[in-house]
């Protein structure tokens, strides 16, 4: 396998680096994801500061060339030595001059064909001659200086994850959107798997860096024998999926140490095929780096019926208690709430109160009888959605939602869901979210943008009149019109060849499972006539090949809660920025983020959108973001109060972490601009600012 495109000359790219390196002390590098290996997202750069931020020019921009219809570009850019590393909206690797933007090399693990669906991908790790990275199942070793796969490294260049999971391989869907870490020659990861059924488990690993062997798993779904294992059924640990850390792990590589933050168990809207707590779902974990054994633990929301992943890894601060420091762990949540871990023991820091939950529920299911919730910081979103918590942008908007609010009747904001419909709210894009938080430890205020939405869910009886009505309706809806879960397969045959479509069927991509061991070839082929021509022949086979995986329930709805002119259905804010002082448990401010624009030229601003990346913060007092989902825009903001000091526009939403950085003495800010997310244009640019 070869780089789609090198250049300039080996000798170019080796002239870039001793340059970068002559310049030494005037270079100041982003070595890995989010910044440093505490996921703080902090930089003590100062060459731009409050005072001169408002002078800030494009200095280069990088257009990737390859952004599609419905494509996010997210990755968080890693430089060293003066160069920048980074993937495209199709998943190929490139490396730039990080002073100008120009291509030194590009790799396309697809050789030029066209992909099948879309992939969120967050960055890469650089790692001494190595660039690392994940395409679908395969996690690449790239030569940094040339692109090319370092043929040593696994299968001639590859590691196949969907390997040492005690799982058949056929059909199980594996990737890994954020880039883990390094701690001495592991390199230490979490996976993206299916959120539906059949699904991988999301076991935690290391592999050694040189070889790509695997070295140690943890499994986040017990195996026999282990803790844990009785908060599952008994066979879980051979069929159970999810429990990820989709959104990466934290080093503390002085205690040798990794943190994680789990998702939810698969399906992620009805368990009663997982009866019990659900251990380690859910969680944040403390793991020994050299051996993955397990420290400590705490379970965030046990036997999660409502997709309330932990959105963003673990981040280490040190606060105050006493007049002493204490080093500690901060994990957010998609409710909105912050819980503060010792680091060493993962005892609280603060109090954490259950509170007693519903329990009715859909026939076979079991919510937990109670939930554990941190009593400081307040939420950083809203908890509860009441009838004067509708919009009121116009009396139109207000009648539309209140209709809705009706219908989806939701008593408490941990209704289990059922056929009649609730609303969750914070919604399953947050409150928190994959971005994650960003921490200063001068002050110990630790930054977080805020989803203010809430979402729809209706739950039906899954239909056993078709194998597409048993298996895919649910993502794709009845009619294969697409739904938030997944995207519309009508005309898909315009779209994709027969073999992309069989093979997306078979294999899964993404958090798509894969049927093919749950479906024989010619189930598997009914389907794929199906999606083809429309025509449902498959009634028949549902009887003779049902799928061991099914549930007695599927998805009949899902998405956004929305106005009839498809505008939040809930007062504003629909997004904030706050400022939470982990040394007091108190919030220290909190602002509308973000615009709608066709809004604010009416002169309703300040409304706040949804968004997604994150912050990074300075040691000199700024806080730069970019992240809103439909005003393309990146801001500086003053730290201390969160007052607007600068902002700018994007070609396309920055729905990324930036990254900052100095080559030959000039600081850079740095921002994927992908867009995409609920509607957005689709990118493929870098922008790059300097003073």
């Amino acid at each position: 396998m070869r780089p789609l495109l090198l250049l300039p000359s080996l000798l170019a790219v080796a002239a870039t680096a001793v340059a970068a390196t002559a310049a030494g002390a005037q270079n100041a590098d982003w070595p890995v994801y989010h910044g440093n290996n505490d996921h703080t997202h902090y930089s003590t750069l100062s060459q731009i500061s409050p005072a001169n931020v408002k002078q800030l020019k494009v200095a280069w921009t990088f257009d990737t060339g390859d952004a599609f219809a419905g494509s996010e570009m997210q990755a968080n850019p890693i430089v060293i030595d003066g160069v920048l590393y980074a993937t495209t909206p199709k998943l190929q690797v490139i490396a730039l001059d990080a002073a100008t933007g120009r291509q030194l090399w590009r790799f396309d693990p697809q050789n030029g064909a066209p992909p099948t669906s879309r992939i969120r991908h967050r960055g890469v790790v650089v790692t001494g001659d190595r660039v690392l990275f994940n395409y679908r199942n395969r996690l690449y070793a790239l030569d940094r200086r040339t692109g090319q796969p370092i043929r040593s490294f696994g299968d001639s260049g590859w590691v196949d994850l969907r390997q040492g999971l005690g799982r058949p391989v056929e059909g199980l869907s594996v990737s890994a959107s954020t880039p883990g870490v390094v701690f001495g020659n592991l390199l230490i990861m979490g996976s993206t798997v299916p959120e539906q059924l059949p699904s991988a488990p999301g076991d935690i690993r290391a592999f050694d860096i040189a070889t790509g062997k695997l070295v140690w798993s943890f499994h986040t779904i017990p195996h026999p024998g282990e803790p844990g294992y009785d908060s599952w059924p008994p066979d879980a640990w051979k069929v159970a999926g999810g429990a990820n850390a989709w959104s990466g792990v934290t080093l503390d590589a002085t205690r040798g140490m990794v943190f994680a933050a789990t998702g939810s168990a698969s399906y992620d809207f009805y368990g009663a095929n997982r009866l019990g707590d659900n251990l380690y779902a859910n969680s944040v974990i403390a793991l020994d780096a050299r051996t993955g054994q397990r420290l400590w633990h705490y379970q965030v929301l046990r036997h999660d019926l409502w997709d309330r992943d932990l959105p963003a890894a673990p981040i280490l601060v040190t606060v105050q208690r006493g007049g002493k420091a204490v080093d500690a762990v901060a994990q957010i949540t998609k409710t909105g709430h912050t819980f503060l871990f010792d680091r060493v023991t993962g005892t609280p820091l603060f109090p954490i109160e259950e509170r007693a939950m519903p329990r009715l529920a859909l026939p076979g299911e079991n919510p937990s009888p109670s939930q554990p919730f941190p009593v400081s910081p307040p939420p950083f979103a809203r908890q509860q959605l009441t009838r004067n918590d509708l919009t009121r942008r116009t009396p139109a908007a207000y009648r539309a939602a209140l209709k809705t609010f009706n219908e989806y009747n939701t008593p408490h904001p941990f209704t289990a869901p059922n056929g009649k419909g609730i609303i969750i709210y914070p919604g399953v894009d947050g409150g928190g979210e994959w971005g994650g938080p960003a921490f200063d430890p001068k002050t110990g205020l630790m930054y977080v943008n805020s989803n203010e939405m809430a979402w729809l869910l209706k739950l039906v009886p899954r239909s056993d009149a078709s194998l597409y009505g048993a298996n895919c309706a649910g993502c794709h809806g009845a009619k294969r019109q697409g739904s938030a879960l997944g995207p519309s397969l009508l005309g898909i045959a315009s779209r994709r060849s027969r073999e992309q479509i069989t093979q997306m069927v078979r294999e899964g991509t993404g958090r798509m499972p894969g049927f093919g061991a749950a479906m024989d070839g010619g189930a598997i082929n009914d389907i794929v006539n199906y999606l083809v021509t429309g025509k449902d022949e498959t009634k028949a086979k549902v009887a003779a090949a049902p799928s061991p995986y099914a549930l007695p329930y599927r998805t009949a709805y899902f998405d956004i809660f929305l106005d009839h002119e498809g505008y939040p259905g809930v007062k504003t804010p629909w997004g904030t920025l706050n400022a939470i002082d982990l040394n007091r448990g108190t919030i220290a401010w909190s602002i509308p983020f973000g615009e709608y624009p066709k809004l604010a030229a009416k002169g309703v601003k300040n409304t706040g959108t949804d968004s997604y990346g994150g912050a990074i913060v300075t040691e000199n007092g700024l806080l730069i973001i970019a992240a809103t989902t439909y005003d393309n825009k990146i801001r500086a903001f003053d730290k201390a109060n969160g007052t607007l000091l600068w902002e700018a526009t994007l070609p396309f939403a920055g729905n990324a972490t930036p990254s900052t950085y100095m080559v030959n003495g000039k600081q850079y800010i740095v921002i994927a601009c992908g867009g995409g997310k609920n509607g957005a244009p689709s990118g493929g640019v870098y922008v790059a600012f300097s003073l």
